[in-house]
């Protein structure tokens, strides 16, 4: 279990472990103590290093929609993270920067303040170094530090609110994505708006009975709390579940060209180069061939506005992961021995998805894009 949320929640195990025992009517893995418990999310972790403050989040905020934080000042943060598109893009496979197309979906960044690994494949661990990762990378914002940094000191508001927020004369890159990831640590999901968290906490007929079967379920018969686990529903640990490709990429040789850019730039062998038809996930990172394609777990909540689904977009509707895994994944030499055939009745399957449904706001969580203040010329 993620570090920074275990110790906000030990003192919850027990009740939760009593509720879901009274859910079920038995013992399971989970509530033995295999797997961390599920429950409401704890308060969000602040590193040291950044604290919050509303001056900073406000600041974070303007930044966070500011194209100019990007390469040719088209890309915000905003433009892969849309709230409007549950905080992800909206489509299967991100958009990339211009004259590129990304080769994965672009994640939603809800809740994504307690996680100690960022990225599908996890090569990021803290907001601040995702945010600077994000703007900088080639195929992503493709910014320019000095650049974008010499972009904010001609903005004399943003000259002003640095000053107020950082004590700093003029704006920093750095500060900058420190700004931004303490926006970010404000995009996460209100218990109160969570059918689950509020049934986690006593309030019986949060969940219908459809949701509690499958609540039963997710941590039985169906296996789902062996990754997704704890109040984050991630164990964020890697995993290969054989996720069939998406036509998209197939297709699309912009695509196909900005993921073989990845595997020169992330030091894949050639030989590997020359074959590159896949994205090979943790391999780019630790170049063991078992690593090939394995992903970090995804959270499940928010899921009703997060579609479309996997690390390529490849499942638009839930009906179609919860299928996928029913069917025991698909088909790769590196497969993860968890994921398994199932037998789920059609009954069970819609049991199922009311609990995953039941991870869902009864709202989405919506920002307004702020008006962004202008350039003017230095006196």
């Amino acid at each position: 279990m993620n570090a920074r949320i275990k110790n906000c929640f030990l003192g919850s195990v027990m009740a939760v472990c009593f509720i879901a025992v009274l859910v079920t009517g038995g013992a399971s893995a989970a509530q033995e103590g295999k797997f961390p418990p599920l429950g409401p999310l704890p308060p969000v972790p602040v590193p040291a290093d950044n604290p919050m403050s509303p001056a900073k989040v406000e600041l974070g905020k303007l930044l966070f929609f500011d194209a100019r934080l990007s390469g040719d000042a088209s890309t915000s943060c905003a433009s892969c993270h849309s709230p409007e598109a549950g905080w992800g893009d909206g489509g299967d496979l991100s958009r990339g920067y211009p004259g590129t197309q990304h080769w994965r979906n672009s994640q939603t960044i809800l809740n994504s303040a307690y996680y100690a690994k960022l990225f599908w494949a996890g090569e990021s661990t803290s907001l601040e170094d995702q945010a600077k990762s994000a703007a900088t990378g080639n195929v992503a914002g493709n910014g320019d530090t000095m650049m974008m940094e010499e972009r904010l000191r001609q903005i004399p508001e943003y000259v002003k609110r640095f000053q107020a927020v950082f004590g700093t004369p003029w704006p920093t890159i750095d500060d900058a994505w420190r700004a931004i990831s303490a926006f970010e640590r404000t995009v996460v999901s209100n218990a109160k708006d969570v059918p689950f968290d509020r049934f986690m906490k006593g309030e019986e007929k949060a969940l219908s009975d459809s949701a509690k079967r499958g609540l039963a379920l997710f941590q039985g018969k169906a296996g789902c709390v062996q990754c997704h686990n704890g109040a984050l529903l991630s164990d964020e640990d890697y995993h290969n579940v054989g996720t069939p490709r998406n036509p998209a990429f197939e297709e699309d040789p912009l695509r196909q060209i900005t993921l073989r850019f990845q595997h020169v730039i992330r030091g894949v062998p050639e030989s590997v180069y020359r074959k590159a038809d896949r994205d090979l996930g943790l391999f780019y990172t630790t170049k063991r061939d078992a690593d090939r394609g394995r992903f970090r777990t995804p959270s499940l909540r928010e899921l009703k506005y997060t579609a479309p689904y996997m690390h390529n977009g490849a499942f638009f509707e839930l009906e179609e992961v919860i299928d996928f895994y029913d069917e025991g994944g698909g088909e790769d030499a590196n497969k993860s021995p968890l994921i398994k055939k199932l037998g789920l009745s059609d009954e069970e399957k819609e049991d199922l998805l009311a609990f995953l449904e039941s991870l869902s706001s009864d709202k989405p969580l919506l920002v307004r894009p702020p008006e962004l203040p202008p350039y003017a010329a230095m006196p």
